[in-house]
């Protein structure tokens, strides 16, 4: 064994005869890799026009919820920010005023909500640590683009549709995640 590289097997140094210098073995046996390949399903899937199914344990976009009266969750207690092992979310708190109690549903709400998905790492923390099942993870895509700044998420970008108003778009952006609440 060699001490430098940890190897059992020494390189074997010999010279190559006429049929391995000609690598028509090895082309031959590659060639049979590849045609056995054109019989077998394809893995790609075209994005756009199809979609695959998700894990029930996959972690999208983050959504801030509301309430069935469309109210934000969120009180600003800073448990989210606390449990982010990548320090991903920041937040600033306010007090609601009054006649605002159709917005939030405690006094104290989240004036200022930020979430950079370049240092989330989808870890869930930020969903468990919640104590008013205020921000999950949906089954979204993180989408894709050029400029860093559109990777920082704010409030207005996070928060669900409101469920009165837009209860089309309130149901898709729940997903699955009734149906996993039913069942559990």
């Amino acid at each position: 064994m060699n001490a430098l590289t940890n190897r059992a097997k020494p390189v074997d140094r010999r010279k190559m005869n006429f049929m391995e210098r000609i690598y028509l073995v090895a082309i031959f046996k590659g060639m049979m890799i590849t045609f056995s390949h054109i019989f077998k399903k394809k893995p790609t899937i075209n994005y756009p026009e199809k979609t695959r199914p998700f894990s029930p344990v996959f972690r999208g976009l983050h959504i801030l919820n509301r309430d069935e009266e469309g109210r934000e969750n969120c009180t600003a207690c800073g448990l989210c920010a606390v449990a982010c092992p990548a320090e991903a979310i920041t937040m600033e708190a306010a007090e609601r005023q009054p006649g605002e109690e159709d917005l939030y549903r405690e006094e104290k709400y989240a004036a200022r909500y930020e979430i950079n998905m370049l240092r989330c790492i989808f870890c869930g923390l930020c969903e468990e640590a919640c104590p008013k099942d205020a921000i999950y993870l949906s089954e979204t895509f993180a989408p894709s683009d050029y400029q860093r700044k559109q990777f920082i998420y704010k409030k207005e970008d996070l928060l669900i549709p409101h469920p009165l108003k837009q209860p089309e778009e309130y149901k898709k952006a729940l997903g699955n995640k009734v149906k996993r609440e039913k069942a559990n």
